[in-house]
């Protein structure tokens, strides 16, 4: 199993920000190669992989990196696999976690309560009241297809009351304002559940919660981390069987499931995202990650 990088824009050796990860991978026999986030986010396609050579036989491959678009992830799909490289997940299987309306089939029922539109040009607010009066009174959030802006929590997140249209279209506005030409396909409202309380992040005060980060590999579970680098988890254990029986049906090879306690003690899905493009906290240990990496491919 190669491990492709992003390099650096300036040196073209490895991203800064995956430099440890490289190391690991390099010390655990991985083969590795480097591509361009710049030329592929450009739609260079040739350019980004130009330093990867083609291999001799088909060989599989997991990409480490930035987030890709998902017709970008397809071109390099495509453009990898006449180079005899497999990425481990489909352009199909990327966009079912990369995309929460894709992957919300699967965990319907334990995640919160979700509904979304895509958004063209035209921002449609009666569409967007439409969507949000479900929730009544309830409190939510507003994200799109891929992420939040959960460190502009109050201004750009965060909704108290979903049955206030004034504080809905103020908050849906400077949401996509912030994000701009960075908006993912749509929005997306999820019920805000109340979670058991971590600590206050130390730079935008949003409230943390006690969440892990879980790395499933073809359908097994292989890493379990602390979601968040702050904070006393002290101990706390999760009971995970329902979260591998789950993990079981989810159509990719290589995915992460990000879970939550609420208040009440009991464990939900927040969201699921493609093993590729989704980070390990600065509290991973990434020697074992890339050991058991390695355990279950090579």
């Amino acid at each position: 199993m190669r491990i492709i990088f992003c390099d650096n824009i300036i040196d073209k050796k490895v991203d800064p920000d995956f430099e440890e990860e490289y190391r690991t991978a390099t010390e655990q026999r991985f083969p590795i190669s480097l591509l361009s986030f710049e030329e592929l986010n450009n739609a260079n396609i040739s350019r980004a992989i130009s330093r990867i050579k083609e291999a001799d036989n088909l060989e599989k491959a997991i990409y480490r990196g930035w987030m890709i678009q998902p017709d970008k992830y397809k071109s390099l799909f495509e453009h990898l696999l006449k180079k005899n490289i497999k990425l481990v997940n489909t352009p199909e299987e990327y966009e079912t976690c990369h995309y929460l309306p894709s992957s919300y089939q699967y965990i319907d029922g334990l995640t919160p309560l979700t509904n979304w539109m895509v958004v063209d040009e035209t921002i449609d607010f009666e569409r967007i009241f439409e969507l949000t009066d479900v929730f009544q009174n309830e409190a939510i959030i507003v994200k799109d297809f891929v992420k939040s802006l959960k460190h502009n929590w109050k201004e750009a997140c965060f909704i108290p009351n979903a049955s206030d249209r004034d504080l809905v279209r103020k908050v849906v506005s400077r949401f996509i304002e912030l994000q701009g030409t960075q908006l993912n396909k749509g929005l997306v409202f999820r019920k805000f559940e109340d979670l058991e309380f971590l600590t206050t992040h130390s730079k935008s005060k949003m409230p943390l919660t006690k969440e892990y980060r879980l790395f499933f590999l073809y359908g097994k579970l292989i890493q379990v981390f602390n979601y968040w680098d702050e904070g006393d988890y002290d101990n706390t254990k999760p009971d995970l069987d329902k979260f591998k029986e789950v993990g079981k049906s989810i159509q990719s090879n290589f995915f992460t499931m990000d879970i939550a306690q609420k208040k009440d003690g009991s464990w939900i899905i927040m969201e699921l995202g493609d093993g590729q493009v989704s980070g390990l906290p600065d509290n991973a240990n990434k020697n074992i990650f890339y050991k058991t990496l390695a355990e279950y491919t090579l």
